[in-house]
């Protein structure tokens, strides 16, 4: 599949309906009244996140996107129905701007996210709206509103963990094809990949990263030469850069310690280039993922010596320190051979502990124990009401002792705002 990473479209949203100027009409009733419906929204045009896609190729082909519009208000109090909405779906990693203003307008992080691109019209009313007490035979209608158009730029920003860095034939692309289940092309002679490549490495289940394989870059890719910093962009979003040097080039002449202070130099002047345009104005600065920063010069860049392999076993070490040396690297080092595979399986699993080191882990409430949850002390019972009756004494009885009684009775009657014991 051919991979696209910028693209032009239109979107239209989808005009409102237009009311309905209607009454009621029936046999034995002279005066219905006014019944016209209103009209039905337009459709809106949604942006979704899909995981499932890496190219923008689907919007190559197919430029403008229009969503239909909302059905006419209809007699007997029949609203018109909304127009179906129109959804996208694009990349994670997609930037969306405005192509006229050049005003950022979304960027898609997470998967399953929607945003509305363009707004549906509102439908118009019907003349059952505008009916009152003192308007009882309304003929007055409103059309539908138009719904939103508007020409987006959309730029494809590879969503990955780590990102291989190096010159044409250092062998990145081998290396990704070691670790991952990603197949891009790989030969016995030189030559550079075209697009880049995404590969997901599991470790065990649940423990997984994904690294990005950008083509190669060249001295002097500032200036345009070869593919020049056309693919840069898809390591901004990156935790780590891993610099994979070719120790045994083609070219005995080449030196690969001038090459990798090539590659530093250029990731330099990326910078450079980048914040001029940002402070300008032509470019807009969306947030990023945290873990990540823009510039690509300041991120955690490892160094990844490939094709041992090539060199005898009594002169590697040699070879290395005198790299290192002659590099003044001072950062972690990694030696390996992509072919055979040769400690790739240490750099894989350093990567992950750095990797899962940066990742933010939100506790989310586990809902299976909801209902296991402390249960709440139960209210106290109120107290029983101890009410007793007035017992009318006795003529027979002694004044003094009717006296007693009746104090004694007001006594056990209790305190309440209740009326029914007052």
């Amino acid at each position: 599949m051919k991979f696209v990473d910028e693209v032009t479209i239109e979107v239209a949203a989808g005009d409102g309906g237009n009311g309905c100027l209607s009454f009621r009409r029936e046999k034995f009733i002279p005066f219905g009244g006014p019944n016209g419906g209103d009209g039905g929204r337009g459709g809106h045009v949604w942006a979704v996140a899909d995981r499932n896609l890496n190219t923008l190729i689907d919007f190559r082909y197919s430029r403008r996107h229009e969503a239909r519009r909302g059905e006419h208000g209809r007699g007997s109090d029949q609203f018109g129905a909304a127009g179906e909405d129109v959804e996208l779906r694009m990349p994670v990693g997609t930037i969306i701007t405005d192509a006229e203003t050049g005003a950022p307008v979304a960027e898609l992080l997470v998967p399953g996210e929607r945003v509305l691109l363009a707004k549906g019209g509102d439908g118009g009313f019907g003349n059952m709206h505008f009916k009152s007490s003192t308007n009882r035979a309304p003929r007055q209608k409103t059309p539908g509103w138009p719904g939103e158009r508007r020409t987006l730029h959309l730029e494809l920003k590879l969503l990955a963990d780590v990102g291989l860095l190096g010159m044409p034939n250092a062998g990145k692309s081998t290396l990704i094809a070691a670790i991952s289940n990603a197949r891009p092309k790989i030969a016995d002679y030189p030559f550079t990949t075209l697009h880049p490549n995404l590969g997901v490495v599991r470790l065990a289940p649940g423990q997984s990263f994904v690294v990005a394989d950008i083509p190669g870059l060249i001295e002097g890719a500032a200036e345009g030469a070869g593919l020049g910093h056309y693919f840069l962009r898809h390591l901004q979003r990156t935790r780590l850069l891993l610099h994979v040097v070719d120790l045994a080039p083609f070219d005995e002449a080449v030196d690969p310690v001038a090459q990798a202070k090539a590659i530093i130099a250029e990731l330099k002047k990326y910078d450079t280039r980048l914040k001029k345009a940002a402070q300008s104005g032509e470019v807009d600065t969306l947030p990023v993922r945290s873990g990540t920063a823009t510039s690509l010069h300041d991120k955690p860049r490892w160094l990844v010596l490939n094709k041992l392999d090539m060199i005898p076993a009594e002169q590697r070490e040699a070879r290395v320190q005198d790299f290192i040396k002659r590099l003044r690297w001072k950062g972690p080092v990694f030696e390996i051979s992509a072919l055979t595979r040769e400690g790739c399986e240490p750099l894989v699993q350093a990567i992950y502990k750095h990797v899962e080191a940066q990742q933010e882990h939100l506790a989310e409430p586990d809902v299976r124990f909801d209902d296991q949850s402390e249960p709440q002390a139960a209210p106290a019972p109120a107290p029983a009401r101890k009410t007793t009756r007035r017992r009318k004494p006795s003529a027979d009885a002694a004044p003094d002792a009717a006296s007693d009684a009746t104090t004694q009775a007001e006594t056990y009657v209790p305190a309440s705002d209740d009326p029914r014991f007052r």
